[in-house]
């Protein structure tokens, strides 16, 4: 920036009411909030994509559904496949131990693990889509609060180049510029916003994607019966029950 723009930026600042403040502070307010969001979420799903990457490798390379529930129960379930799996195979050892003595447990054992894996994939849909409101918000607000900066700066340069009596190009272009700066702000917040909110609904839109055709898979092991023991056809009923939970429900 060279030194006249950035005294033309601090001339314009220092020049400000109380109304330009307020804008300067809600435009500000926006970006914190949505760059934190962005840093927050992208460090959030490259965590969970290469956690995905190592729980599905060990996944598919188990023998058996009984070695998935070991190695979850040493590794505590961290991004949504390992959480879906092991919500899953608890709903079937649940149902084929207990079986249906509640409402929530009504019907067969598939029926109920697929009540189970649904809430999960529900649960994972709203983790994932949190903080988008606000993103969407900041990308579809921050241009307009701009504009009312510019238009309210606008009105007072005209209004201090009336009082003046000095209506000259030069007099002229030196505010109004000055006031456009607040929709190069409102432009600044909103582009990051939009770009972010862009990228991550693609991203969730993917994950969730690749966790359906997971729980498909899943269903069709949990419901077989087949490789669900650790001879590799031992049925849901007959899984150890030292893998148990302790907690009566499936969450």
């Amino acid at each position: 920036m060279e030194p006249s723009q950035a005294l033309g930026l601090v001339e314009f600042l220092a020049q400000t009411d109380a109304v330009s403040r307020t804008a300067l502070a809600v435009l500000a307010a926006m970006s914190v909030a949505s760059w934190y969001l962005i840093v927050v979420k992208a460090l959030h799903a490259w965590r969970v994509a290469r956690r995905r990457a190592h729980f599905m490798e060990a996944f598919w390379n188990s023998p058996s559904v009984h070695a998935v529930a070991a190695h979850l129960e040493e590794h505590h379930p961290e991004e949504p496949f390992s959480h879906l799996a092991w919500h899953g195979i608890v709903a079937a050892r649940h149902h084929a131990r207990h079986g249906a003595n509640r409402l929530n447990e009504a019907g067969s054992c598939a029926e109920f693990v697929t009540r189970a894996i649904r809430r999960v994939i529900d649960e994972e849909t709203a983790r994932c889509e949190s903080g988008l409101t606000v993103l969407a918000s900041v990308g579809s607000t921050a241009p307009f609060v701009g504009l009312f900066g510019t238009v309210w700066g606008g009105y007072h340069a005209l209004v201090a180049i009336g009082l003046s009596g000095q209506g000259t190009l030069d007099k002229v272009a030196g505010p109004v510029g000055e006031a456009l700066i607040m929709t190069a702000f409102g432009l600044a917040v909103a582009i990051p916003a939009v770009l972010g909110y862009n990228t991550f609904v693609r991203s969730n839109r993917l994950l969730l994607a690749r966790l359906d055709a997971f729980a498909h898979d899943l269903f069709a092991i949990l419901t077989t019966g087949s490789h669900l023991g650790e001879d590799g056809a031992a049925p849901a009923a007959a899984l150890p029950a030292d893998l148990e939970p302790t907690a009566p429900g499936v969450h």
